[in-house]
């Protein structure tokens, strides 16, 4: 049985990002989520992908605790991250400023996000707010993304497979067929052992239908690949790919 608002209420990830903590990721420290493990080979297929250079200007849309934003900071790119979770944005700049880097983060609900034509490339992974908004903001969001790009910049979002889920829905979880929302109860640990129980709604895509949002705000496709975490590369969507990674750019001329 889904419980509660379905995930369309602003905020309900916040007690959650509050428990994790560190927890989340503080390689320092050796705590880490399993899916942040792979960041390193994240960014530098990243890198590759959206032609990224030192010195251009990078959004990190729902950067957490900056895990993507720094690794490209240490490679002289300029990142401003966004968060609603002030939590994970200290986190991330502590990092920082004990790694000795300078990337902006901005307190933000991603539906809030109001940024035209400043950026060289965005990025928006590990449902990093996009995939959290209950499955009917998305389109919106998705255009201010999308807006954020300079003529020619370049867009890398990844979102929770629909076809995944479903194919491998486990018991205790259901699957809206109007919002594609995923719904889960999960045990939450947080960096002191403690646990909590927590509702996840997870919006899933079709890769059809980020093709699809990718063309209303006007951005050319360029690839919709299927990834898992750690495992960015080149390749058509699979069933047994938990998520789709969107490549796309605005076009210099309409």
């Amino acid at each position: 049985m889904t419980v509660g608002h379905g995930g369309d209420e602003r905020g309900w990830f916040d007690p959650i990002a509050k428990q994790l903590g560190k927890a989340y990721w503080a390689p320092h420290t050796g705590r880490v989520m399993a899916f942040t493990k792979g960041t390193d080979q994240e960014v530098e297929f990243l890198v590759e992908a959206l032609a990224l250079e030192r010195g251009m200007r990078v959004l990190d849309v729902g950067c957490g605790p900056g895990r993507h934003a720094l690794a490209l900071a240490r490679r002289g790119i300029e990142v401003v991250g966004v968060d609603r979770s002030p939590e994970f944005l200290q986190l991330a700049r502590d990092a920082a400023s004990g790694a000795g880097l300078s990337p902006s983060f901005v307190e933000l609900d991603v539906r809030d996000l109001d940024y035209d034509g400043e950026f060289d490339a965005a990025i928006c992974l590990c449902q990093g707010g996009f995939g959290l908004l209950g499955g009917r903001d998305e389109p919106a969001v998705f255009d201010s993304i999308a807006r954020s790009l300079r003529a020619g910049g370049r867009l890398a979002l990844t979102a929770f497979s629909a076809v995944y889920a479903v194919y491998f829905l486990e018991d205790g979880e259901t699957f809206d067929p109007a919002t594609g929302v995923l719904h889960e109860r999960t045990s939450v640990r947080g960096p002191d052992g403690s646990e909590r129980e927590c509702d996840l709604w997870t919006t899933c895509f079709t890769a059809r239908e980020l093709e699809l949002l990718a063309a209303q705000s006007h951005l050319v496709v360029d690839a919709v690949h299927g990834v898992g975490p750690g495992k960015y590369a080149r390749g058509n969507p699979a069933f047994d790919h938990p998520e789709l990674l969107l490549l796309a750019h605005r076009p210099t001329f309409r």
